[in-house]
């Protein structure tokens, strides 16, 4: 469940006469929990509490239901219960059908309210769901109770109107909810007169079956697309009651004022919504989530699109926001310095090209507005309107609902900051009409010419689009106010690997990148907005700074995207790395990203921040001459493939590739099935391993037949049937290669390995979840498939390093990802990884470490390597054993641990900066002595 399902669910439940037996179990219904775990809970099998009137539910929560006016009283026994302890719940919670109290045994946060308020409280539960608490939500759920409310209003009008949902009328009822959030807005914020006059007047006037409810709200919307004045005359004549609503404009209430039919419920569903206080809305959060209510591919995950305030300022703070409050500390009460900062931020364009429903414009503005009130305050000149204008926020956005619900956000952002720093009074004065401009565009960000919606500083703005909510425009010209400043391009571009790319993104990216490369196929679809703004970059003065995948910085991608970007002139000025993009889709389903922010133009030394919690959101910023493509302080340097090691360690192959059709590989049964003697056995059949074989500990064989056994095995039906199925297959396959092989096959297609050999298994494709890359060590007689790579008869040490977190963050880095696995390569991860020249002593204690973490996996046998390397729940010996290895391996690297894995980073590629020109200069050399 999602944080809209679970707050409607909530809702119902406080709605319902309190039962004291069921309370527990609904409660934990409403989270998600499915019936076989709560019908386990109800028969006491696995309810362990030692409370009465108590449910425990292990890892989760404690509930206890007690007799009126206990509630206190029952929360202390939860705390002190050896159980709650025991079953480490994260929650107690307390009831006796009146009120409510609870407590987060983590944070240590508490909760207290009528039994009928708690809703209200749900975010502070979001946890019990595996969604990651954000503070915004926790504290005021205003924003995900409204998105639930218009959902429902939604899906019912939908389903009443067929024809609204579709193509042609999409747009007309995307922007009815559009109206209708404004009216929800502004009569809760006395823009209306009178606190829930919409509301109200939709109750009073509109029949209780809903009939007639879509005559009432256009009566309403044509009113106020008239000025008061001119009401009288307005044909057709406008009803009396609508006289209390203001002249509106701005093209919100403009053109067709056509209302879908309403039903019973959704009469009762607009109702719901508008009983909610939207004064306490907050722009930034709510349109992000309420994008989703018009989606029909999004609104499965509504309510997950939420963007947390923190993630969105590690975007703008070091773009330009920092840089502002660095000028007004240093211009402390100097009014000339606080003037001419006041000056700059009015000729500010921040330019979002793929701005959704305008979370970046807007705390944009909002952080900009908070200084610029700071500014006036040590001014005194408090009574001062903002020289900040709407119109220097721009976006594009592909869609049509998220643009209005971008702008309309902006609108709301500006009134909210009006009422904080001038007073409600000179804000409601300015705020009607509305502005008919648009300046955010609906269109395709990677086809039009960012240059004509957010021109060079002297150019006006020209650009071809309809305003905002609907009249036609055939060329709508939009001139900055205040000219002359500097532009700040920043945003959450869609992602899109190349795999699941639509031909028509394919073809932007095509647009782009044709002219400069052939091998733009593999890139991320977000790759198509660095290029354009490095492009924008070199014919005006900005800046730019994007969230995107990490995998555009790792891999493959680097050597194609990176080397165009910088040949722009583009630096990388500052970079955030990978951190988890956090929304409230449950269990943390945010992607792993990284921030990089780019600029013609270096002013400071280039900044490098990496998250060192991410609870607190605490962030590292280091100083460092040079970010490279990778985001590491270093050299610009892009990692090649090798074909053989560079630093001396044992050569690393895949395994053996069967082409056999299914024939030589067998399962447990499948090997019965074959009949064969026990000498048999040990002659044909082997166990083999391939990624998955290794980590999840799925048994599988195969035939692995020498010439020296071939005659027995033709001699043996069960086997002789498999070689020849295997033949067959092969001399019907179109490859040639593969038809050049069946008369050998008994034998794997591709062969690496006798099957006498001793064996270092590393899986091609892991978890990115663990701490540690899976590798393990197997005794002769083990295959390995294709599905991984093979050290044959190599030394121990040789595990050692790949068992490393020093390993771990060199793969993760050059060799990329396969959705958001490591995808291993040999050539660019092993052959590549840079290693100090090591002592035979160096060897030895690396083997030691290598021998104690298969020492420590062997006890916790017949678990997994996925049982074992789950991070949470990891064998304390074998992290203690993986944390030796890692004190041996950096000590002798720098003789000490590393802090964090920028540092081994930033060593790794020094070190391999140094290996690869020594190797270059090796190779001059030895040309030159031929030459001579």
């Amino acid at each position: 469940m999602n944080a809209v399902e679970i707050e409607s669910a909530i809702s119902e439940l406080a709605l319902q006469p309190f039962n004291k037996e069921e309370f527990p179990f609904a409660f934990l219904a409403a989270f998600g929990n499915k019936d076989t775990a709560i019908k386990r809970l109800r028969t006491g099998n696995n309810n362990t509490s030692d409370v009465p009137g108590g449910v425990l539910q292990r890892n989760n929560i404690h509930i206890a239901i007690c007799d009126v006016g206990y509630v206190g009283e029952t929360l202390k026994a939860l705390r002190s219960s050896s159980a709650t302890t025991k079953a480490k719940a994260k929650f107690i919670l307390a009831t006796d059908g009146q009120t409510l109290e609870a407590e987060d045994l983590i944070g240590g946060e508490t909760r207290a309210c009528d039994y009928p308020d708690f809703p209200n409280h749900f975010g502070f539960f979001l946890p019990l769901a595996g969604i990651s608490t954000i503070k915004e939500i926790k504290d005021d759920p205003i924003d995900v109770r409204a998105t639930g409310r218009l959902n429902k209003l939604y899906v019912e009008l939908l389903s009443e109107n067929p024809d609204w949902a579709t193509s042609e009328r999409r747009h007309d009822m995307n922007h009815f909810m559009a109206r209708l959030i404004f009216c929800f807005f502004a009569e809760d914020t006395d823009i209306f007169n009178g606190t829930g006059m919409f509301t109200q007047t939709v109750e009073r006037m509109s029949e209780r079956d809903g009939s007639n409810v879509h005559e009432v709200l256009e009566a309403v919307f044509r009113a106020m697309n008239v000025k008061v004045a001119e009401r009288a005359d307005t044909h057709p004549r406008l009803p009396g009651w609508t006289n209390g609503f203001p002249y509106v404009n701005g093209g919100l209430f403009s053109g067709n004022t056509d209302v879908p039919h309403f039903t019973r419920m959704a009469r009762t569903y607009l109702l719901h919504a508008g009983g909610l206080n939207w004064k306490q809305i907050n722009p930034d959060i709510f349109g992000s989530m309420i994008q989703a209510v018009a989606d029909d591919e999004e609104r499965g995950a509504l309510g997950m699109h939420y963007t947390s305030v923190p993630n969105i300022l590690k975007v703008l703070n070091p773009l330009f926001l920092d840089d502002l409050r660095a000028q007004l500390a240093e211009a402390g009460d100097n009014e000339r310095k606080l003037l001419n900062l006041r000056k700059r931020m009015a000729r500010i364009r921040v330019f979002d090209p793929a701005c959704g429903s305008g979370n970046f414009l807007v705390i944009a503005y909002k952080q900009m507005r908070e200084i610029e009130a700071e500014i006036n305050l040590r001014r005194s000149e408090t009574h001062l309107g903002s020289e900040i204008p709407l119109t220097n926020f721009r976006g594009i956005e592909l869609r049509d609902f998220p643009s209005e619900i971008a702008r309309l956000a902006l609108i709301i952002a500006e009134f909210q900051c009006d009422v904080i720093y001038r007073g409600q009074k000179d804000a409601l004065a300015e705020f009607l009409p509305l502005n008919a401009q648009n300046w955010i565009i609906c269109g395709n960000s990677l086809r039009l010419d960012w240059l004509s919606i957010c021109p060079p500083t002297g150019m006006g703005v020209r650009l071809a689009t309809d305003d905002l909510f609907n009249s036609p425009l055939n060329q709508a010209e939009i001139d900055f106010e205040n000219e002359g400043g500097e532009t700040y391009i920043c945003g959450n571009p869609p992602y899109l690997g190349s795999t699941w790319q639509t031909d028509e993104q394919k073809a932007d990216l095509e647009a782009i990148f044709s002219r400069y490369t052939k091998t733009w196929k593999s890139l991320d679809y977000v790759a198509g907005w660095f290029m354009k703004a490095a492009d924008y970059g070199t014919r005006t003065k900005a800046a730019t700074a994007f969230v995107s995948t990490n995998s555009i910085c790792q891999g493959q991608q680097v050597p194609i995207l990176w080397p165009l970007i910088f040949n722009t002139g583009n630096k990388i000025v500052f970079a955030h790395t990978s951190f988890k993009w956090a929304n409230l889709a449950s269990h943390n389903a945010g992607v792993t990203v990284v921030i990089v922010g780019l600029s013609p133009q270096t002013k400071a030394p280039p900044r490098l921040y990496s998250s060192t919690s991410s609870v607190t959101n605490a962030v590292d910023v280091k100083e460092v001459e040079h970010i490279n493509a990778y985001l590491v302080g270093g050299a610009n340097v892009m990692v090649e493939k090798a074909s053989r090691p560079l630093c001396g360690q044992a050569e690393m192959n895949f395994g053996n590739k069967p082409v056999d059709g299914g024939h030589l590989l067998l399962s447990r049964d499948e090997v019965e099935s074959l009949a064969l003697t026990s000498e048999q056995h040990e002659r044909f059949i082997h166990p083999i391993f391939g990624s998955a074989e290794f980590i999840r500990g799925l048994e599988r064989y195969c035939l692995w037949i020498s010439e020296n056994n071939l005659e027995e095995a033709m001699h043996t039906p069960s086997i002789r049937q498999r070689i020849e199925g295997t033949r067959t297959m092969r001399l019907a396959s179109p490859k040639a290669a593969t038809v050049a092989i069946a008369n050998a096959s008994h034998k794997f297609g591709e062969i690496r390995q006798t099957g006498e050999e001793a064996v270092i298994i590393v899986p091609s494709v892991s978890s990115e979840a663990r701490d540690y890359l899976p590798v393990g060590y197997s005794q002769p007689g083990t295959i390995v498939s294709n599905l991984a790579f093979a050290l044959l008869d190599a030394p121990l040490w040789n595990m050692a390093l790949i068992a490393s977190r020093l390993h771990l963050v060199w793969v993760a880095t050059v060799c990329g990802k396969m959705k958001t696995d490591f995808r291993y390569s040999n050539t660019i991860g092993w052959n590549t990884f840079p290693i100090p020249l090591l002592t035979e002593q160096n060897r030895a204690d690396l083997t030691t470490c290598a021998e104690e973490i298969l020492l420590a996996r062997e006890v916790h046998f017949p678990a997994t390597i996925a049982d074992l390397y789950e991070p949470e729940a990891m064998p304390e010996n074998l992290r203690h054993a993986h944390e030796r290895n890692d004190e041996v391996l950096e000590r002798i690297y720098i003789g000490r641990r590393f802090r964090n894995d920028t540092e081994r980073l930033e060593k790794l590629f020094d070190l391999y900066t140094k290996m690869t020109g020594d190797k270059a200069k090796v190779a001059v050399k030895s040309k030159k002595g031929k030459k001579a």
